[in-house]
Order: C-alpha cells, then sequence, then structure tokens
C-alpha cells in the first residue's frame, strides 16, 4: 500500500507543479505528517524533491526528473486505450488514432473492460474541419476569428485565443481567452462560422486544465424556471431520464407529480415537455403554461388545412 501511495505521489508531483503537503494528504487520504515520511522516502530512493516553505510552499520534483516506462502496468494501457476509443467515437483525429494503435500494442490483447462510446451523440455540419482550424491556431500559437450565434439568435463578430476544445453535454465546445472582457468564454462549435486562423499572434499560450477550471468554478448566471407537473405512470422513466427531475408524490395508480428546476431558455427540457404531449399536464408556473397553449395554437395554425381535412374524413 505504501509503495502504490510513494508511486501516486511521484506522479501526481510530475503532473502538477507546486503542491502543498495538506494537498497531497487529502487526495492520498492520509495525515500531513504521512505525507511528509512520504517525501522523505522519496529522497532516500533518488528522487529529487524540492521543498520550499511559506504561504507558496510545497513540494515538486525537479525538471531533470523522468520515469521509464515500466512504471505503468497492462491494466494502466487498457484504461489508456479505452479513454483513446472513446475520443475517436466522438471525434476524427489521425494522430490520435496512431495513438490509439501505439497503445493497443502495451496494453495486450485483452480488450478494455470498460467502453465510452459517443458516437451517438457525434455532431457533424462540419464539426471536424473547425476543429481542425482551431488546433491549428493553438498549434501556431495564433487568434481565432469566427462569427457566433448566441441561443437568443444574434450574431457577433469575435476575435478569440483558443485555449482548449471540450466535449461536454454531448457536444464540442471551444474555451477561449476573449481579450475584449479579459476573461475566458465557452463557445459552442455548432453556433460558429466562418472561422480563420489569423496571423496575429496570441499574448499568451494558455492552459488548457486553468480556462476550464476557470469556466467550470464560474456560477451559473441563466434564469431558472421551477416547474411542477403531472404525469402518467407510462412516461415516468421517460421523465426522469430526459427531465432529472425529484418526484415529489406518487399516486397508488403509478402517475406521479415532479418537480424540476431548469434553465428557462433552455430548448431541450421544453421539447421534451411538448414531445410527452397529453401523457404530462403542468402544474406550474402559469407562465409556462400560456407558453405552450401559445405555441401549441400557433403549431396547429400552421397545418389548418390537414386538420380541416381529418375532420371531413372522420365526418
Amino acid at each position: 500500500m505504501k509503495l502504490d501511495r510513494l508511486l501516486g505521489i511521484t506522479i501526481y508531483l510530475l503532473n502538477h507543479e507546486k503542491t502543498s503537503a495538506s494537498t497531497l494528504a487529502k487526495r492520498f487520504e492520509v495525515s500531513v505528517r504521512t505525507i511528509q515520511r512520504d517525501i522523505e522516502a522519496l529522497c532516500m530512493a533518488g528522487i529529487p524533491v524540492a521543498a520550499s516553505m511559506g504561504a507558496d510552499g510545497g513540494y515538486e520534483i525537479l525538471d531533470t526528473f523522468c520515469m521509464e516506462r515500466q512504471t505503468a502496468e497492462q491494466t494502466d494501457y487498457q484504461h489508456i486505450v479505452a479513454a483513446l476509443q472513446g475520443l475517436l467515437s466522438a471525434y476524427e483525429e489521425e494522430t490520435a488514432e496512431d495513438t490509439l494503435e501505439k497503445m493497443k500494442a502495451l496494453a495486450g490483447t485483452s480488450a478494455p473492460e470498460v467502453i465510452l462510446d459517443f458516437s451517438v451523440a457525434r455532431e457533424e455540419n462540419g464539426i471536424s474541419g473547425k476543429l481542425a482550424i482551431i488546433r491549428e491556431c493553438m498549434d501556431q500559437g495564433k487568434k481565432l476569428s469566427f462569427l457566433y450565434t448566441n441561443a437568443e439568435d444574434r450574431e457577433k463578430q469575435f476575435e478569440v485565443e483558443p485555449a482548449a476544445c471540450i466535449f461536454q453535454w454531448y457536444a464540442w465546445y471551444l474555451a477561449a481567452y476573449y481579450p475584449e472582457k479579459e476573461s475566458y468564454c465557452l463557445f459552442k462549435l455548432v453556433r460558429m462560422r466562418t472561422l480563420c486562423c489569423m496571423e496575429e499572434r496570441m499574448q499568451r499560450k494558455h492552459d488548457a486544465g486553468e480556462a476550464a477550471e476557470i469556466l467550470r468554478s464560474r456560477p451559473d448566471t441563466r434564469k431558472q424556471l421551477d416547474i411542477r407537473l403531472e404525469g402518467r405512470k407510462k412516461v415516468k422513466v421517460k421523465c426522469m431520464e430526459y427531465l432529472k427531475g425529484e418526484i415529489e408524490e406518487e399516486k397508488e395508480n403509478g402517475d406521479f407529480i415532479m418537480r424540476l428546476r431548469v434553465p428557462e431558455n433552455e430548448h431541450f427540457w421544453y421539447g421534451t415537455i411538448l414531445g410527452l404531449g397529453n401523457q404530462i399536464k403542468v402544474l406550474e408556473p402559469e407562465s409556462l403554461k400560456e407558453r405552450i397553449c401559445r405555441d401549441c395554437r400557433d403549431v396547429l395554425a400552421c397545418y389548418a388545412e390537414k386538420r380541416h381535412a381529418l375532420y371531413k374524413n372522420r365526418i
């Protein structure tokens, strides 16, 4: 167990900058004193761990040190294979395919026990081409320009410094530094058009992990809507799967009342509610009831001729 922890500490320090003893203690679920003893053991084993004092102090491994490949086991390579296969199911990348072939050779003949398949959510509409342009900008340290249409259907031209491409919520996003606001922003690739790698260079090289962490730590400022709805038993599983609400009450016949909180201007939940038709009924709020009635009336108006034809056939 101690050997596993020592190896884990070494790998963690190699992958991170200066790290405090308390951070390592929390990471490996031991005391600070145990971490201090482990660091001493690593130093005695010839691993150059440097320690610094003060508010910004901590441990770090000198740049001159590198680990040999033998520290990774076959199962480690199988995990890498699973991750790469998942990446390639959502994104075509020749270099990643080459890497996958190399890792398969190291992983042996055993297939990964976990399979990540994002192909069902794979985006088309030129996403691969957009990703290639963004990668080109990041590799060359150049700014990216594009025309962007936001959720309110407003268009704006942007010039940004790309930091990372992120696949989340079943879609590709660009995390980029926006000099005009002096902050990182998230852009959905499917809403980006006329991408162009500019001649102007970035102010600095951006760390992908840092950009993603800054964006994750921001509070969700979207306006939220609290909904109560009543549903039939036959659509309970669908409501749990797609609306992800909380069952407030379940009746003897299996019907239920659900409560959920959603971003007001997000389309997915609204389309789901409309798609479930008369199997659910919105109880609150009144504004949502009015919106559904208004939209359904407008949809029916589009098919007025078809409605009349159906009515005549019934007669």
